[in-house]
Parts: structure tokens; C-alpha cells; sequence
């Protein structure tokens, strides 16, 4: 059996890390571009790197974000653009991309990596629950236009999760009644936002598409 190849953008740290290792576990090949070889805030970068992908892509995960938090009369248009491109525009473009082959082969798993805040807000989210609000519209919508062709898409939408991120945008004593709000009471880890991923992008999944599938330990549900 010929070994599947995935594309993971946001690998270097965080879950985009613990998802490469996990696909690497797996026998697949992992292509986990630098910024310097894909960036994502330049459609011309975007434009050139798939213009000279060589190898098809079986699996792809839309891993990498950014999160500009701040309220509305503090945040500019150029702000607002920016985050769409990242966290929008640059995943449907890489998605265009690379489904042709995926539709040839009658085969292909995309993963977009939303948030429970593109389902829930706070203060301070506008702009950044609007982008991913976007993204699983775009997930919804192209899960219908690929589903004939056996390519499954689906968004990943994690809560709280242990990483630099977090510990960013919080003191340790607000990290712990963000704990406090969290059934489970704790925050999510990597290995398990991973281990989703893992399941989605596999041949045991064979019916799952167009869905938003949160991971937050119940926060959603409050």
C-alpha cells in the first residue's frame, strides 16, 4: 500500500506538533512547512508553494491561526483583514489546491482546526469568532461539494487546551477559574486534541464529513 502523505500547516509547536507526531506514528509522510516556505498572511506565498508541491496530498490539516483579542473600538480593519486571511482565506486556498488530486484518487481527509469560539463568544473575540464562525461555514459547505468523491472535511473545535497560548492570555490565577468553569476541570491535552485528528484523517472514518466536532470538556454545554 502505497504510504499517504498529509500537509499540516501550524506544526511547530503546540497542537499542530503533537498532530504531526501523531500521523508520523502512523506511517505518514508529513510535510510541515516553515513560515519562511509558506505564509500564510501572503496569498503570493500561498500561491508559489502549492504551485511547487511535487508530491499529491492524501490528508491535509489547516492547523495554523492567529488570535487578535481586543474590544471592537480597539481593533482595526487591518486587523480584521488579517485574521481572515490567516484563519480563512489561506485554508480555502490550500484547500482548492490540493482537492483536485485527493478527487482524482477518490480519496482525501481535511481537518480545519476551529475553536468553541467560532460557536460561543466573549468579550474581546469579535473578530477572531468571526473567523472561525467562517471557517466551519466553509467546512459545512465543501464537506457537500466532496462528499461523492470520498473526501471527508471536517472542523476540529478545541476549548481550553494546554498550551503557550493560554498561559499568553492569563494570569496563573485566572487560568484556574477558567479551570473552575470546565466540567471535566482541567484543560484539554495536546495528545488528545491529536488523537481526534488522527481518527479523522483515517481510513476508519468513513462517514464522518461536514461536521463540528468540539473537544472542551463540556464547556460548550454550560
Amino acid at each position: 500500500m502505497k504510504k499517504k502523505t498529509a500537509l499540516v500547516t501550524g506544526a511547530s509547536r503546540g497542537i499542530g506538533k503533537s498532530i504531526k507526531e501523531s500521523l508520523l506514528n502512523e506511517q505518514i509522510e508529513v510535510l510541515s512547512p516553515s513560515r519562511n516556505e509558506l505564509d500564510l498572511s501572503s496569498s503570493e506565498s500561498i500561491d508559489n508553494f502549492l504551485a511547487n508541491l511535487s508530491t499529491p496530498i492524501d490528508i491535509l490539516v489547516n492547523n495554523a491561526g492567529i488570535l487578535k483579542v481586543g474590544l471592537y473600538n480597539e481593533l482595526s480593519s487591518d486587523d480584521f483583514q488579517e485574521i481572515l486571511q490567516i484563519n480563512v482565506i489561506a485554508p480555502f486556498k490550500i484547500i482548492s489546491g490540493v482537492v483536485e488530486s485527493m478527487k482524482q484518487k477518490k480519496f482525501g481527509r481535511i481537518i480545519n482546526i476551529s475553536s468553541i469560539w467560532g460557536q460561543k463568544s466573549r468579550e474581546g473575540r469579535s473578530i477572531y469568532s468571526s473567523s472561525k464562525a467562517a471557517l466551519d461555514a466553509l467546512t459545512k459547505s465543501l464537506a457537500l461539494e466532496f462528499a461523492s468523491y470520498n473526501v471527508l472535511i471536517n472542523s476540529v473545535a478545541p476549548g481550553y487546551v494546554d498550551t503557550e497560548l493560554i498561559t499568553k492570555y492569563n494570569t496563573d490565577s485566572e487560568l484556574e477559574k477558567i479551570k473552575k468553569t470546565i466540567p471535566i476541570q482541567r484543560f484539554a491535552k495536546k495528545i488528545e486534541i491529536s488523537g481526534l485528528v488522527k481518527f479523522l484523517c483515517s481510513e476508519e472514518n468513513s462517514y464522518i464529513t461536514g461536521q463540528i466536532v468540539t473537544i472542551d470538556g463540556g464547556y460548550i454545554c454550560k
